[in-house]
């Protein structure tokens, strides 16, 4: 009995230092960086058609608005990774 329940803290121990993440959250990691880096560009091109549209400037402000979109979703994918995560 006594070697079954050291057996089991020693267990515990290592579950609880142990730093190695699965596949699957590896796999979400990737998906949240991904949906990081397009969100921003696709919604910036978007406003910015949106307001080319209404101001009939041709593609004035989809253009500054996906370059804006790109740095922003760069930056934000660098803060994201630069992050630990538990």
């Amino acid at each position: 009995m006594d070697a079954a329940i050291r057996a089991q803290v020693a267990r515990q121990r290592l579950a609880r230092t142990d730093t190695d993440v699965g596949v699957t959250q590896h796999l979400a990691r990737i998906g949240v960086l991904g949906w990081t880096i397009v969100s921003p560009p696709l919604a910036g091109l978007i406003t910015g058609r949106w307001l080319d549209h209404r101001a009939g400037s041709g593609v004035t402000f989809s253009a500054a608005l996906l370059l804006a979109g790109f740095v922003a979703g760069g930056l934000s994918a660098w803060k994201w990774m630069n992050h630990p995560h538990a």
